[in-house]
């Protein structure tokens, strides 16, 4: 039966998704929904985004593995990222009516700075994205009892996001987002009085974590390795995923800037307080069936708390937990499929093409949606990574590459062309070199990157005019 509910719900989401796509007329339409979402639909697209299979899978298995010091950059760090945004940089966004986050780059910095960092953004969504394929593969796979193996899992589900993506754009992305938003947060209480029951109460299962030391490690210690390795998982999410599309899309998709603002904010606080449901459930395995824990913890993490469901809980209830599943993956694989596939249309091709008509550039968009959704397939068929490092490590690169460039470009007057490139190349440089030659260095890669960028963005833009005129 528990089959039987998947199919039916997929085959229902997809057809909700295919019937908005009748609101696309344009590329507007596509890549922001026409402008026009209102608040209750913009922070259900900002909470679903967030809320994917790192989430439900990834994030709980980290902290069984490694406690709260483990999960440091999501919820905390990618929590913060979504109220720095509501904070910061959505009213700046939304003002400027761009297409893609790619145009902000065009205007301040230039054609060389636009292409650099969309492909960087590009590629870190290829993570993410693999991330929630891999996750469907494994649904599919439990669900199914093994007739359907995690590869045939992720063809399913790759293919099905693929057709309401393909079509309706961000007005799909945003109503499916809605109506998940709901299934979401019911199913995740429901399924925690559920497991509540079982374990005696919630107090129960925090008393026994905080015993057992999961809640005492999150702070670093008190030395410059531990403290530099804390602050560069916080800021790899908080920080990386700000230049992102899927978060620019959702700011640029409001009805007008307050709500741009505030959605935000309120989509980034309901994202901190229910990520913290599956991991609840998740420790709770520990008390309900210590065995399987055992089983799975050095060797599939991730399974643990879809097995608890399957094992331990009546049928409503794995309706309800794989229903809320189900519908965090498919909103974040459709959302983060769709934004880099728009951003390389804006800023790649229609910069080699410039009298693109919209209905051209509209196919060209529909075209980069098929074709990413074929090479993340393949990455998420052929990754080791788990779920979280996938997401985790998406980050990086735009925390190097283009944080830098978005933050000075809206709050410091002086910042320019040299200096936005100096940002961009500077920082890959040192990321990708440490990376390769000291991967567990003091200073971690990423936040090198990050250093080596804010200085390539001082020294380039204090460079006198004069001089960059001779030169």
């Amino acid at each position: 039966m528990l089959i039987w509910f998947v199919i039916i719900y997929w085959v229902v989401s997809v057809g909700i998704g295919l019937w908005a796509a009748l609101r696309v007329k344009n590329t507007a339409d596509f890549a922001a929904a026409g402008h026009s979402l209102p608040m209750p639909i913009v922070t259900a697209t900002v909470f679903a985004t967030w809320f994917g299979s790192e989430t439900v899978l990834g994030i709980p298995a980290t902290f069984l593995k490694e406690g709260l010091g483990g999960v440091v950059a999501d919820p905390f760090g990618s929590s913060l990222c979504l109220i720095l945004v509501g904070l910061f940089f959505a009213r700046h966004l939304y003002n400027r009516r761009m297409l893609t986050i790619g145009d902000f780059f065009r205007e301040k910095y230039g054609r060389t700075v636009e292409v650099l960092v969309t492909l960087c953004i590009v590629v870190s969504y290829l993570g993410w994205v693999a991330a929630q394929i891999k996750a469907l593969g494994l649904v599919f796979n439990v669900v199914s009892e093994g007739s359907i193996t995690q590869t045939g899992g992720m063809l399913i589900g790759a293919a099905s996001v693929l057709i309401y993506t393909l079509f309706g754009g961000m007005w799909s992305v945003a109503i499916t987002d809605f109506i998940q938003m709901i299934i979401i947060v019911i199913g995740m209480l429901y399924i925690g009085n559920e497991m509540s029951t079982q374990t005696g109460g919630i107090s129960v299962v925090i008393e026994h974590a905080a015993a057992a030391g999961q809640f005492s490690n999150f702070w670093p210690d008190m030395n410059l390795a531990s403290i530099l390795g804390f602050v560069a998982a916080l800021c790899t999410m908080m920080l990386g995923s700000i230049p992102q599309q899927d978060v620019f899309q959702r700011i640029t998709s409001s009805k007008n800037v307050n709500i741009a603002v505030n959605a935000a904010i309120l989509g980034g606080v309901l994202y901190f307080i229910f990520a913290f449901v599956p991991m609840y459930l998740a420790y709770s395995a520990t008390l309900i069936s210590p065995d399987l824990v055992k089983e799975y913890l050095d060797t599939d993490p991730q399974m643990i708390l879809p097995k608890l469901i399957l094992n331990h809980a009546p049928l409503i209830a794995q309706v309800m937990f794989f229903g809320a599943l189900l519908s965090a993956i498919k909103s974040c694989a459709s959302a983060t499929l769709l934004a880099p596939s728009v951003t390389f249309a804006e800023n790649i091709v229609r910069g080699f093409f410039k009298h693109l008509s919209d209905r051209q550039l509209l196919k060209i968009m529909r075209i980069t949606v098929l074709c990413f959704a074929i090479v993340v397939t393949f990455f998420a068929i052929n990754s080791e990574l788990s779920i979280f490092k996938m997401v985790e490590s998406a980050y990086k690169v735009t925390l190097v590459a283009a944080f830098v460039p978005l933050a000075f470009g809206i709050y410091w007057s002086r910042a320019n062309s040299l200096g936005g490139l100096l940002a961009v190349v500077g920082g890959l440089t040192i990321w990708i070199s440490s990376e390769i030659l000291a991967p567990n260095a003091i200073v971690p890669p990423q936040l090198a990157g990050l250093l080596a960028s804010i200085a390539g963005m001082i020294l380039g833009s204090l460079v006198p005019k004069d001089l960059l005129k001779a030169v």
